[in-house]
């Protein structure tokens, strides 16, 4: 019997498209060539957390003297932290499993492959099998991008994957790429006791966040003694000798430098090839299926969500277009993504969030703009915590009051963003920020005061 919903690939946009059709009342199946969760779940978002938080558990202990207490001789097992790292991973995996059997959704492993109308071959290790289904999600997700002059070998010159699972520390480390996976690494690594350099080819580092924020990351990097290199690449890796060699290009010539590891984080590149999509016409447009509002390729029947179409590449986005798909699928009536309120976040320390307009293109795209900043050296919560570095930037509309944009670095602002996203989604405007009371003492607070700056009308600065 046909199932009415297949789903190939389970990272957060499969398996939780899966999960939305089976409690829709739909009959699901599930196409997994790997481990449930996909690169998100056992490799990527979730694995790297628990590795940053253990880099922040032996940042507070170096430094429990600024807050009265006394260690001595902490040390850091690393096999030890990357163990909890994978068992957190591991433990996640299974509770994909889990909820795979509570939603009574059918498990296939192996490799899905478009074959037909409604038609998907399995091929699990040479062993296949067709499924049919009235209707066919694909959610194959991406992998890391390969620099074309830089190999990876996954011993010398690694990628995220290998980056996660390193049996043993490195002396020192180049990391090519200063993206949230670049940045993430390198202040893991740096807090670990690794000698790290940071090179990114834009002339700011985290570069698609507003300037204010790309350039207190970097001051704060420096100070954790991270090497940062901005307006640079890296043109070659000799691998012949014990160390790589990196000959790295700045605006003043080349330099050369010798690492342990060379870490290649330059983005993802889409997995579309060999699942069919040649087979049944499905359009692409530079490596990415071209898809409607509810992601119905131009195949009827065929739709695709996640990495593989256009938008960006994160796990939040996956999940909430699934869901969209599938509704609509069903015949329910969802709104499409609104993918200018969609909330960025990367995970160093200090941690950085954002969402709408950067203070540069809200300029660019014709608004008159008020601007409010709040230094996290004025928040008591912050000063008690020990974490004053950091700030919140709002931007508004001067016209309207809408709210356009906000930029965040700071200690827990990844927890924080959702308030923005939900006041953007309810079309809040300044005044109504200012007026809405938070707590204190909180972090959170900073979000009110630096709407009131916008407006003249701070109290704390």
């Amino acid at each position: 019997m046909a199932l009415d919903l297949l789903v190939i690939g389970s990272g957060p946009g499969g398996y939780v498209a899966a999960i939305r059709g089976a409690q829709l009342g739909m009959k699901v199946g599930i196409v997994e060539k790997a481990e449930l969760g996909g690169v998100c779940l056992n490799w990527g978002c979730i694995p790297t957390k628990a590795l940053l938080k253990s880099a922040q558990v032996f940042d507070y202990i170096n430094h429990a003297s600024n807050y009265g207490i006394n260690v001595k001789d902490a040390s850091a097992d690393f096999p030890a932290v990357v163990k909890r790292s994978r068992d957190v991973a591991n433990g996640m995996s299974k509770g994909i499993q889990f909820l795979m059997k509570k939603n009574k959704i059918e498990v296939h492993t192996g490799f899905g492959k478009l074959v037909g109308k409604g038609k998907v071959e399995v091929d699990n290790n040479g062993k296949k099998s067709v499924l049919e289904a009235k209707n066919v999600i694909l959610a194959t997700g991406a992998r890391e991008r390969e620099l074309p002059h830089i190999k990876i070998d996954k011993k010398k010159v690694i990628g995220y994957h290998e980056a996660l699972a390193l049996p043993k520390l490195p002396k020192s480390m180049v990391i090519i790429g200063s993206g949230a996976i670049g940045s993430e690494f390198a202040y893991f690594y740096n807090a670990m006791g690794t000698e790290v350099t940071l090179v990114e080819f834009m002339p700011n580092i985290v570069p698609n966040e507003d300037a204010d924020v790309s350039k207190a990351l970097a001051k704060e990097f420096k100070k954790q003694g991270i090497k940062v290199m901005t307006s640079s690449s890296v043109e070659k890796v000799d691998t012949s000798g014990s160390d790589c060699k990196v000959s790295i290009k700045t605006s003043k010539g080349m330099e050369e430098m010798s690492a342990e590891i060379v870490l290649s984080a330059v983005g993802v590149q889409t997995n579309i090839e060999g699942i069919g999509l040649e087979t049944m016409g499905v359009k692409t447009d530079k490596g990415k299926v071209v898809v409607d509002d509810f992601y119905q390729t131009n195949v009827q029947g065929v739709y695709a969500i996640g990495d593989i179409v256009d938008g960006p590449a994160l796990a939040h986005v996956a999940s909430a277009e699934g869901i969209i798909c599938v509704e609509k699928i069903a015949g329910e009536n969802p709104e499409p993504l609104d993918y200018g309120n969609i909330p960025g976040c990367t995970y160093c320390s200090p941690e950085i969030a954002s969402v709408g307009y950067t203070e540069a293109k809200a300029k660019e795209a014709g608004y008159d703009i008020k601007v409010g900043k709040f230094p996290f050296s004025a928040s008591g919560k912050a000063s008690a915590a020990g974490a004053k570095e950091g700030f919140v930037k709002v931007i508004f509309d001067a016209k309207y009051g809408e709210f356009l944009g906000a930029h965040m670095i700071g200690m827990n602002v990844t927890e924080m963003i959702a308030e923005v996203v939900a006041a953007r989604k309810l079309e809040t405007t300044g005044h109504e920020i200012i007026k809405t009371v938070h707590p204190h003492p909180t972090m959170s607070e900073a979000v009110m005061e630096a709407a009131a700056a916008a407006y003249d009308e701070v109290i704390h600065l």
